[in-house]
This record gives C-alpha cells, structure tokens and sequence, in this order.
C-alpha cells in the first residue's frame, strides 16, 4: 500500500533544491577563503601562499575599496549568497532571483579582478583564483537552479 498523494513533481522541481542546496554549501567555501584573507589584511599579516604573486596582489591598490579591504566585502557577498541559496533551496522564489542577480554581479567582478591580476597586476593570488573558481561555479549553480524552476 503506497502513501503517496498526487503525482510526483516534476524533475526540475526536485533538482533545484538540490543545486541551491549545492550553491549555499559552496559559498561557504568562498566565506571561509573571504574571511581569511579579511583578517589577514586587517591584522597586518602576510598571507601564507604557495604562488609567487599573492603579495603583490594582495597590496596592490586594487586589494581595498575606500580603505576597506575587498576580501571583506566578498565575505559579504559569500554570506548573502549563502543566506540566498538556503531560502531559495526551501521554495522562497523571490530569493532564487536575488540569488541569480548576485552571483551575476560577482561574476562580473571577477572577471574584472581576474583581467587586472593578469594584465594590471602581473601576478596570481591562489586565495583570489579560489574565489574566481567559487564564484563561476556558483554562477552555474544558480543559473541551472534557476532553469529546471
């Protein structure tokens, strides 16, 4: 004797959750590497990297923005992100299109940031090349979430 009432929704429904479910445990990662580098700048400490060009990066004048270090403004935008995706993984529609428009900005912003490390700058910070990895992938996420809708 089965239990079920009404049909099974469709594919789409179900795999949303799962992609913003998805996008909120990775934007964790990119809160945790946001959070480092803030403290980081905020201390007045090196960061440790295993790349030649995170000092230079991470000193340039491109590293704040009115005096506020940008790592922090990211750790912002991780957490919002995260706050997003879990409304949006539990049905609040209205958060999936905030979602979409976020991650859309930061992904524009790391392009920016990625065309000045390699043409500005000269040199790659590993910690800014894990945020670029996290924030395109949460651009896919969000964008295949906002589809199988």
């Amino acid at each position: 004797m089965s239990s079920k009432v009404g049909p099974d929704p469709p594919a789409g429904a179900r795999r949303a959750p799962l992609l913003y479910g998805s996008a909120a445990f990775v934007s964790l990662i990119g809160l945790a590497d946001a959070i480092y580098l803030t403290v980081e700048h905020l201390s007045g400490r090196s960061v440790r990297c295993t790349l030649s060009g995170c000092s230079e990066v991470l000193s340039s004048p491109y590293a704040t923005v009115g005096g506020f270090p940008l790592a922090g403004i990211g750790a912002l935008a991780y957490f919002t992100v995260f706050s997003l995706a879990t409304l949006a993984a539990f049905g609040y529609r209205g958060a999936g299109h905030l979602l979409m428009l976020l991650v859309g900005a930061m992904f524009l912003t790391t392009v920016w940031l990625l065309y000045l490390q390699a043409f500005v700058i000269h040199h790659f910070c590993q910690y800014c090349l894990l945020s670029a990895l996290v924030t395109t992938t949460l651009t896919v996420l969000a964008f295949l979430a906002r589809r199988s809708r």
